[in-house]
Parts: C-alpha cells; structure tokens; sequence
C-alpha cells in the first residue's frame, strides 16, 4: 500500500502488514528511551495487582512498532501526518505478536503536488483482537520527485 503515489491510491484499499512480537526487551528498552517507568509496564509485583495481573506494553510502544510494519517506500511518503480519535482498546501483553490492517477511508488533493489519505488503523494481536484502533494520516507524494516526463 505505501509503494503508490498519491493519484494511485483508491478509496476502499486494504492492507495487512506482517507480524512482530513484542519482548520484555522492548518494553524495557521503550522505558529507558521515553522514560516512562510506570509500574504497570515494569515492575511484575505491581502488575500482578492490576486488572491485567502481569506487565503490559506501553500504548506508545505498540504504536511505534506498529510504524516499523509499515514499510513506508522514500519518495512516495512525504511526510507522517497524523493520528486522529486513536484509541488502546486492548492491552498487548509480553510475548503478543502485533500486525497492522489499514483501510483507506478518505483521500485530500493539495496544491503543492502531494495529498492527505486517510486510512482507517487497526493494530490486532495474535487472536485478531483490535489492540489499538483510530485514523493515521499520511502526506503522500502525488507524483515522483525529478521524473522525467
């Protein structure tokens, strides 16, 4: 899906990424980086007194990996654009394996020869299960940079 220009991609496309799972590495390696330390993520004895009853990844984290399986191509992607009404429906767990589904809902023409496309995120577990849901928007490149016509 990220190998098309702007003009090329239709509404209604989907695309499923493949698969990644999440370590206690990551979660560590996250905490060290972000330097977000809650418990919950951390620290074992902590977790096990929560709803989930041991550690789970941060929201952040799963997001940023979730990027990765993306696989955006150079010169097609101008620029990330954003994330609207994103939501952590699920916890991911260590050991979860994580895959992105995107659906494109929306595109929006610039005048400066790139364009808005909307595409409807699910970021879903080993099971299937939605972990996090929302809207990420990419700048898109309408045509290659330097091509000759």
């Amino acid at each position: 899906m990220f190998n098309k220009y702007y003009g090329e991609v239709e509404i209604g496309e989907e695309w499923e990424s493949g698969g990644r799972t999440i370590t206690e590495s990551d979660i560590v390696n996250f905490a060290g980086v972000s330097g977000d330390f809650y418990p919950l993520h951390i620290d074992r004895e902590y977790a096990k007194n929560t709803p989930f009853g041991e550690p789970i990844a941060h929201g952040m984290l799963v997001l940023s990996v979730a990027t990765g399986l993306m696989n955006f191509t150079p010169g097609i992607i101008a620029a990330f654009y954003g994330m609207d009404k994103i939501r952590f429906v699920r916890p991911t767990m260590i050991g979860d394996t994580i895959r992105v589904r995107m659906k494109v809902t929306d595109k929006q023409e610039r005048k400066n020869g790139t364009g808005v496309v909307a595409y409807e995120t699910e970021i879903v577990n080993q099971r299937g299960e939605a972990v996090i849901a929302g809207t990420l928007r990419l700048l898109l490149n309408e045509a290659h940079v330097g091509a000759e016509v």
